[in-house]
């Protein structure tokens, strides 16, 4: 199992660089940002500063959009970090929550989504593609490489994320959801005619290593009401108690009452008050190292090949730490 760390582009930019070295050093392979350009700082701008102060790290956004900036100028800005760092970047993508409604836009469509995959992979690795009805190729692509991993939760988009992602992003740690969606997405892959198994499998949540589990919950139940926004979207499209969506998924988010997104990934948000102990439980990894270990070992039995902790509380270093000395030796040996 390889392993992430996701953190938000907060200035100043020279400690979130510092974070992601922390990370490479106790054994991360993966350092993720935010993409919301409202919110927090460039992320590609700081990408390229993670890049060039780290050896080996992969670096990307969970999760960029296809709406916030065109596809060639996203296309264009991977293929100049990989021409600068050797193909270490890694491009996350999704209909955009935050980057999106924050700038007053609704997310994108699952097609418009679907098309960008295509031309952002297409075009970063030289070849040409349509955008906007206009063929287009990056001249000056010499042997480039981005894998695109796609953010999904719904049915119609677990389908897409199996039938054009290199990988599939999971922006929860909860066993019995992990289990059916990446189901979905594998059986989508195959009916595709891809080969199943190389769809990569990305879990991505909150971890929070103590014994005080209270604490550890409140640091991290911003996540469900994260979670929420894009739950509230299924809601919306398929009902309360439609068979396509799992009410475990969806159930939490009766006692929701909209969502401020000045608070949005941060510990102590009060638009995820209404998410209960059980779900911050589910969602997230919570407790002594020993829990982490026992969770993440189901998870990867799953078929999950990389855990991104959400490293967004009060323990950011502790948690970087003890990842590297415990966790990440026991799941790797």
């Amino acid at each position: 199992m390889d392993f992430g760390i996701v953190l938000q582009t907060d200035p100043p930019a020279s400690a979130v660089v510092e974070l992601m070295q922390r990370a490479e050093r106790n054994g991360f392979r993966y350092g993720w940002t935010f993409d919301s350009a409202v919110l927090w700082q460039e992320p590609f701008v700081v990408h390229s500063r993670i890049l060039d102060h780290t050896r080996n790290l992969i670096v990307g956004p969970m999760v960029t959009n296809p709406g916030t900036r065109t596809w060639e100028v996203t296309a264009s800005t991977f293929a100049t970090l990989n021409d600068m760092y050797g193909n270490r970047t890694v491009c996350g993508i999704g209909r955009g929550d935050s980057a999106m409604r924050v700038a007053g836009r609704k997310p994108n469509t699952l097609a418009r989504l679907g098309d960008a995959i295509d031309a952002i992979r297409d075009l970063a690795e030289g070849r040409e593609a349509v955008v906007g009805g206009q063929p287009l190729r990056l001249p000056w692509v010499r042997n480039g490489k981005l894998p695109v991993w796609m953010a999904a939760y719904g049915p119609r988009a677990l389908a897409l994320a199996g039938q054009k992602a290199d990988g599939f992003i999971l922006q929860l740690a909860d066993p019995y959801l992990t289990e059916s969606m990446v189901t979905a997405v594998r059986t989508a892959a195959s009916d595709a005619g891809r080969d199943p198994d190389a769809v990569t499998v990305c879990v991505a949540a909150p971890a929070y290593v103590s014994d005080d589990l209270g604490h550890a919950r409140d640091q991290c139940r911003w996540f469900g009401g994260m979670v929420g926004n894009h739950v509230a979207d299924l809601v919306a499209r398929y009902g309360e108690h439609s068979a396509l969506v799992p009410e475990a998924l969806t159930a939490y988010i009766k006692a929701r009452e909209g969502y401020d997104y000045s608070h949005h990934g941060r510990a102590g948000n009060p638009s995820a008050d209404f998410v209960p102990d059980d779900i911050v439980d589910r969602f997230c990894l919570l407790g002594p190292a020993e829990a982490h270990i026992e969770k993440l070992r189901t998870l990867r039995g799953l078929g999950v090949d990389q855990f991104a902790v959400y490293d967004m509380h009060d323990a950011k270093e502790a948690t970087i730490d003890v990842y590297g000395s415990e966790i990440i030796p026991a799941l790797t040996r």
